[in-house]
């Protein structure tokens, strides 16, 4: 927007060098930039107590934000934690089934944060969380190139050949899924455990190409995701990335 450019409708006293609302209340913990555009669009957006009607409204410091009545303080520094993910938890805010959500067992220290990504209900192991929407929504990207890697306990006799032949992908029912690093780490009896790793890591991507080959899943553990390792973190445990690391790894949120 240049200086001749008239402000959108909606825009309230904010000058042009701050930034779009959607980022803001993603980087302020609200919600992803995708939910803060929709929670713009049903008007729940307030800026110095005027309706948001437009996404590219831009705020800065000076301004008071409101979502649905409830004042959004200013962005805290960027943030980053690792969470073992128990089984049997949604990654999600609000299950319209009321079953048990990632974020209710959460410590209650914790400031409110999204989820990198999401694990299903009987997944668990290593998911990223972030104070900061829109880094969360820039980790889940496959131009990223991060690997997400998985342990993963199969019932059925595993043929290393066709896991191997899943690096030049493979197509489900019309779903062209990209290139997973699949190998036999042991077998006992009538259970395996491999070791995949896949870039994209779209929804239950692991439970359908193995169900495909004709292997079912006992258990799913992810154990990276890019450069963060589950390790020996505690199931259900929670720890913050320091600083010094995330700057390394993340250099672009410095």
């Amino acid at each position: 927007m240049t200086e001749t450019e008239d402000l959108p409708e909606g825009q309230t006293g904010a000058t042009r060098q701050g930034e779009r609302i959607a980022k803001f209340l993603a980087r302020a913990g609200v919600a992803s930039r995708r939910d803060a555009e929709k929670l713009i669009t049903e008007g729940r957006v307030r800026v110095n107590n005027i309706v948001v009607v437009h996404p590219a409204t831009f705020v800065d410091s000076k301004d008071l934000v409101t979502v649905n009545g409830k004042l959004v303080d200013q962005p805290e520094r960027t943030r980053l934690w690792r969470y073992h993910k128990p089984d049997g938890l949604v990654t999600t805010h609000r299950d319209p089934e009321d079953r048990p959500t990632v974020f209710q067992k959460l410590p209650p220290h914790l400031p409110r944060v999204v989820s990198v990504g999401r694990l299903d209900l009987n997944s668990e192991g290593l998911l990223l969380l972030t104070n900061d929407g829109a880094l969360a929504r820039r980790l889940e990207l496959p131009s990223n190139g991060w690997l997400r890697r998985y342990r993963v306990r199969v019932f059925g006799a595993v043929d290393p050949a066709t896991l191997a032949a899943l690096a030049n992908g493979i197509t489900i029912d019309g779903v062209r899924y990209g290139g997973i690093e699949a190998a036999l780490d042991s077998r006992k009896g009538d259970n395996c455990w491999l070791t995949m790793s896949l870039r994209e890591g779209r929804n239950r991507e692991i439970r359908r190409v193995l169900q495909h080959l004709g292997y079912r899943v006992s258990r799913l553990i992810r154990i990276a995701y890019g450069p963060f390792q589950l390790g020996l973190l505690d199931r259900g445990a929670v720890e913050e990335v320091p600083g010094k690391v995330l700057r390394e790894q993340l250099p672009h949120i410095a």
